[in-house]
């Protein structure tokens, strides 16, 4: 079993070379395809790289699929780029944080905007009463 600090390390690297072959690929599925994390197991065997794709459902899709297929070609980058006994397996995640994110910020700013007319026509209200 790796230590605490080399499997963060680990995780680090593969992120960034991970992000780096990504963003590298001629394929156009995965033009808009954001490294967001990595997660490595204990024994460096097996790495979930969670990533992010700038568009629509259907460019996501295609975007995990063009991942997929590609997962032999990264795997086999990341191993020449880093050395390791042993190169890990791949999984990639969707990983739906940003889209969250933004939605909660959507929310926030509807709310705000709400709040601000109720207040205008409170106001309103209130000034014509006199």
């Amino acid at each position: 079993m790796a230590t605490h600090q080399r499997v963060q390390r680990v995780r680090e690297a593969i992120k960034q070379e991970a992000s780096d072959i990504i963003r590298k690929m001629k394929d156009p599925r995965v033009a808009f395809v954001t490294v967001t994390d990595a997660e490595v197991s204990r024994d460096l065997r097996h790495v979930k790289i969670f990533v992010s794709v700038l568009g629509d459902d259907e460019s996501k899709r295609s975007a995990m699929e063009g991942l997929e297929r590609a997962t032999g070609y990264i795997r086999s980058e990341i191993g020449q780029r880093i050395r390791l006994r042993h190169t890990p397996e791949i999984i990639f995640r969707w990983d739906e944080s940003i889209e969250r994110g933004a939605r909660i910020s959507q929310l926030l700013r509807e709310l705000r905007e709400e709040s601000s007319t109720s207040e205008d026509q409170d106001t309103a209200s209130t000034v014509g009463e006199d």
